[in-house]
């Protein structure tokens, strides 16, 4: 029997993520590259993980996840307002236009300015895909993949 995606599994994948219009929001077989994900170290939602457990190399798997279960809910909390004053050395604001600021504790957050009105300018945090629902297409290429060492790096 097949070696099987288990909680502490490294995966790599292709993958599709489209949106309920059918639109394709990212994919990585337009680019190429495959995903390479590790379960259980947080950075997949645990809708997605569960739906991966299980799979073997060769399988594909197709699912949708509610807004909850993926991306999350829009979170009014992370609608910002701004002074244009802030945006001094930025230059001119531009609505749909990507900002990096620092959080509290230092952490970087990405924004999207949403509307520019006046001396007020709103920048949205939630992640792009916050609030809808995502259908994705997995295949599964490979299982606990050997990775290639960097050989510039040597570990001694």
């Amino acid at each position: 029997m097949s070696e099987s995606l288990q909680r502490d599994s490294a995966v790599l994948v292709h993958f599709t993520l489209k949106l309920e219009d059918g639109s394709t929001a990212e994919s990585t077989r337009a680019n190429g590259k495959p995903a390479l994900f590790r379960l259980g170290d947080g950075s997949l939602s645990a809708a997605l993980e569960q739906a991966l457990l299980g799979l073997t190399a060769g399988e594909t798997k197709q699912f949708t996840l509610a807004p909850e279960e993926a991306f999350g809910s829009v979170s009014p909390d992370l609608i910002q307002y701004f002074s244009r004053r802030d945006f001094i050395d930025a230059g001119e604001p531009e609505v749909g236009a990507i900002m990096l600021s620092t959080g509290m504790g230092g952490s970087e957050m990405l924004g999207v300015i949403r509307e520019v009105s006046g001396d007020s300018i709103t920048v949205d945090f939630n992640h792009p895909l916050a609030g809808h629902r995502v259908q994705f297409d997995i295949e599964v290429l490979d299982i606990n993949p050997a990775l290639e060492v960097n050989d510039a790096n040597p570990v001694g």
